[in-house]
């Protein structure tokens, strides 16, 4: 699979780049990818959540009532389940949401999210680039030129850029990240992704390892 290359006015290059088709035409895998994208959403929860149990509640353990002849139901402390105030039974207690996959299944997940991507005609392949200083502007300008004001891009570069990044962060609906940081919630979160000439390469000679 060809693409052409265009650079930050928009304009066609003249030069085609290869999209290896063992990553960008394969057949997709529907599992692969739903398992690292709960992966990854697994990874960003805090897993901080926590209530108190009735032996951590701070409250007088002296029996409020007579055991009988109330009417109604024994109750020996105010740290109850039962009351208002009182302990939470069986309540969150912090944890780890993380889990494993192994690399294999990771790399066909992306491998997968790249062949929609690709089938689905979303990728523009931009020649490298740098901006001499963080301006939202100029970062705003080369969507502009690629006719993607209004779509969630992600922008994947060869090599972490300062300036690049700056620029993006106050655009809501794009992001920027790396050839070795991909992950497949992003490529799928995006409606175009954005490849620069030199992410390629590196992109192929990782997810073919």
């Amino acid at each position: 699979m060809k693409v052409s290359v265009v650079n930050r006015n928009g304009e066609d290059t003249g030069r085609k780049v290869d999209l290896a088709k063992d990553i960008f035409g394969i057949e997709p895998n529907d599992h692969a990818i739903y398992l690292d994208v709960k992966q990854f959403l697994a990874n960003q929860r805090q897993g901080t959540h926590k209530s108190k149990e009735r032996a951590e509640i701070a409250g007088s353990t002296k029996k409020i009532k007579k055991q009988k002849g109330t009417g109604t139901a024994r109750a020996g402390s105010i740290k109850s389940p039962l009351f208002r105030g009182g302990g939470r039974v069986f309540g969150p207690e912090p944890r780890d949401y993380s889990f494993k996959l192994n690399k294999k299944l990771k790399s066909l997940a992306r491998k997968s999210a790249l062949t929609y991507k690709a089938s689905d005609k979303s990728i523009s392949v931009l020649e490298d680039f740098s901006f001499e200083a963080p301006k939202t502007k100029e970062y705003k300008s080369l969507l502009a030129s690629l006719s993607l004001n209004d779509k969630k891009t992600l922008l994947v570069l060869a090599e972490a850029d300062k300036n690049i990044v700056l620029s993006s962060n106050n655009l809501q609906k794009t992001k920027v990240t790396t050839a070795d940081q991909i992950n497949t919630y992003d490529l799928l979160n995006a409606d175009n992704l954005i490849l620069c000439e030199g992410s390629i390469e590196k992109i192929q000679n990782l997810l073919t390892k």
